[in-house]
């Protein structure tokens, strides 16, 4: 083992630097999308279903299957890795816009009645009520988004993206189950550690939601 990690501990933790690369960018590009148009869903109601039916479909797609079709895309395909961050965001906005709607729905409306008794206008009601009372609802979209990105990003070596899925794959072809688990275990502990951080947090604001409300 020691001679294994001594061999492979540099390629290990540069992989894992790189799948924590292309997770956060996803994730990052996916939320700056995901929740305001999830906002935006509240107000326009009628374009709910056919948006979100739109990213449900997009999340069916096999991961293998969404990197193959976004090959021949020109700019897309000039860089593998923006061809992964595009399929990761892609699969990671249906739980951020699903959550964001619903929080915002699920917020009472006797509350948002005293806000506009009060004189608050949309901005404001969004900001002070809305937003604060959905956020443990739109912080379990984005734990779920974000566990289901450090997954597929694993299948981002297939396009030559890099991330722990280089291990995987190079093992797999030279049936070595050293290398396999190289990339496996530190893929699964970054979800692990990611699920973990992201409920605590959603646990923390959905009790000061509480309280505030």
């Amino acid at each position: 083992m020691r001679e294994f990690l001594a061999q492979y501990g540099s390629d290990i933790a540069t992989l894992t630097f790189e799948h924590l690369w292309l997770t956060g960018t996803a994730m990052l590009i996916a939320a700056a999308i995901g929740i305001p148009v999830g906002v935006l869903l509240t107000r326009y109601g009628r374009w709910a279903r056919p948006v979100i039916g739109l990213a449900n479909v997009v999340q069916t797609i096999p991961s293998l299957a969404m990197f193959g079709f976004l090959l021949p895309v020109p700019w897309l395909g000039e860089r593998a890795a923006r061809i992964a961050i595009v399929a990761l965001t892609g699969y990671a906005l249906l739980p951020i816009l699903r959550n964001t709607y619903a929080g915002i729905r699920s917020v009472d409306p006797a509350l948002v009645d005293v806000a506009q008794a009060l004189g608050m206008t949309n901005l404001q009601r969004l900001w002070k009520v809305e937003l604060p009372l959905a956020a443990g609802v739109i912080l379990a979209g984005l734990r779920t988004a974000t566990v289901t990105c450090v997954g597929i990003a694993t299948i981002a070596a297939a396009v030559g993206a890099g991330g722990l899925g280089e291990l995987i794959f190079r093992g797999v072809a030279s049936v070595d189950n050293r290398l396999v688990l190289a990339g496996a275990i530190p893929a699964a502990a970054l979800a692990l550690a990611a699920d973990g951080f992201l409920g605590l947090l959603e646990h923390v604001v959905r009790v000061r939601g509480r309280e505030s409300a």
